[in-house]
């Protein structure tokens, strides 16, 4: 080594910056991948109308998305609704207020009767929660006033208003210290204190008819805003076909243009052709440009020099199936629901995949249902039994209120099972093994342990009544059966055969 080698100075070589995050780095293949860092209202204030407006466009005329949302109504809400059960106790607290759960029961159901729940008199209680559950789908948010009035049945009743009542257009900072966050007034704490409706509805045909702008203001205790918050400070829901749209769209659009070069494809259309170009002049000529019907069993002769030059598209090929097909999964995938139930294909498919396919999508349901519930049909309920206690509708004073609103229990749909004979012997079990309860199995039929034995006792007074025997004994030890009783029984048994025999033969001589 030279001796001004050992003077010479190192040079490290330049170590390459890497990102801990490889999805956060930018490179050819992610430069058209922009995230956003704003807020859940400054994303969604410049959007929600134009989701809205697709949304519903979808609901009107795409089959699958009509499909999804008649889903939800039928498994959310279902036939019968969320069902009221009053547990509320006596003074006492050892047994039920039999008399007092049966009267706000009742009073209940009177209520949801069809003029009574909606102040426009068009809906029965159930209508109005399938309603409220396909609005909050389409367009993201319920929106519903609690309107009090001796017009109205126990003086309480629901008026809707579409979400495009609700300005989203008016934001201002008050002098009070609120803020109006697209017509939601809200205080420093962003709980709601008002809401700011447009009177009119701005999409209405007689819009134009109608005075400027005018809006009314309605505070926060008389307004149900019900939505699913999906981030911190969220003002208003978006529809819940959004990650969806797009795709759904695109695979419409596909399937049409795929139904209609399937119907040219099997119109077998050609076009004559010539080489001077002309010469050929049919019976027919639209537009400067000469036509010749083809009818089955038929030919036609040609002129000298006109040649037919086919025209046969071969689409939709074979992979058109399995395409649409997989788009329709990540569509089903995007709604929450299985891609069996919203196809309604149960082509290749078996009783497990089935059964495991039906209890995650009801896992989702229960969820809807668990929402609904808290954010709309207690608060429903609990407004009605306040207002039906302050007129004495069924006889117990309002002082009872919170006796009886605490004590309420709602029950959503429940579902059959794929397999009942597999599923009752695993209920059979549990239930002997002491790993579920009466109201464990009950629940999974949407009944209630006290109404289930209630009506068994019911059907056993009624057999009695036309003299049948109520052979069955579902619960507790049967009676033990003496063996002296057991063989005359079976010794009367046979002589009933016996005679029966003999009268079928004689019939017969």
């Amino acid at each position: 080594m030279a001796f001004s080698d050992l003077f010479k100075r190192k040079v490290e070589p330049v170590k390459t910056q890497k990102r801990y995050y490889s999805a956060a780095g930018q490179n050819r293949l992610l430069n058209d991948f922009v995230g956003s860092e704003r807020s859940a209202d400054s994303e969604l204030r410049p959007a929600l109308r134009s989701l809205r407006a697709r949304s519903r466009d979808l609901a009107r005329n795409n089959e699958y998305v009509k499909r999804y949302f008649e889903l939800l109504k039928a498994n959310v809400v279902g036939d019968r609704g969320f069902t009221l059960q009053v547990k509320a106790r006596s003074s006492a607290g050892d047994q039920l207020d039999v008399d007092g759960n049966s009267r706000v029961e009742s009073a209940f159901k009177v209520w949801g009767k069809l003029g009574n729940a909606s102040v426009d008199g068009k809906m029965t209680w159930i209508d109005v929660q399938k309603m409220a559950i396909e609005s909050l789908a389409r367009d993201g948010e319920i929106i519903a006033i609690k309107h009090r009035g001796n017009n109205f049945h126990d003086t309480f009743s629901l008026e809707f208003l579409e979400a495009d009542q609700l300005d989203d257009e008016k934001n201002e900072r008050l002098a009070n210290g609120n803020e109006i966050r697209m017509g939601v007034e809200m205080d420093k704490f962003r709980r709601p204190v008002a809401y700011h409706f447009i009177t009119y509805h701005p999409g209405d045909y007689d819009w134009a008819n109608k005075p400027n702008k005018q809006h009314i203001r309605i505070t926060a205790d008389r307004v149900l805003h019900v939505f699913i918050q999906l981030r911190a400070g969220q003002t208003r829901g978006e529809p819940w076909l959004a990650p969806s749209i797009n795709a759904i769209k695109h695979l419409s659009g596909f399937s049409e243009a795929a139904v209609i070069n399937a119907r040219i494809g099997a119109s077998k259309m050609g076009f004559f052709t010539s080489p001077a170009g002309d010469g050929f002049v049919p019976d027919d000529i639209e537009n400067n440009v000469p036509i010749m019907d083809a009818e089955p069993g038929t030919f036609h002769q040609l002129p000298q020099g006109v040649g037919l030059e086919k025209f046969d598209p071969a689409f939709p090929s074979n992979e058109f199936a399995d395409f649409h097909k997989a788009i329709l999964k990540s569509i089903a995938s995007g709604m929450g629901v299985s891609y069996t139930s919203l196809a309604n294909d149960l082509e290749a498919t078996s009783y497990s995949s089935i059964r495991q396919g039906a209890l995650e999508e009801r896992d989702y349901y229960r969820n809807l249902q668990c929402f609904m519930l808290d954010h709309f049909i207690r608060p429903v309920f609990e407004s009605w039994l306040r207002s039906a206690m302050e007129v004495d509708s069924f006889g117990i004073p309002v002082a009872a209120f919170d006796k009886f609103a605490e004590a309420a229990q709602f029950r959503g749909k429940a579902w059959s099972w794929v397999d009942p004979q597999k599923e009752m012997a695993a209920a059979i079990l549990g239930l002997q093994n002491g790993v579920l309860s009466l109201q464990d199995v009950a629940s999974q039929y949407g009944k209630d342990v006290e109404e289930l034995l209630a009506q068994i006792d019911r059907d056993k007074d009624l057999m009695k009544q036309f003299g049948v025997d109520y052979a069955l004994e579902p619960y507790g030890n049967p009676k033990p059966v003496d063996n002296n009783e057991k063989d005359e029984a079976d010794r009367g048994l046979n002589e009933v055969l016996q005679e029966s025999l003999k009268r079928a033969f004689l019939s017969e001589d």
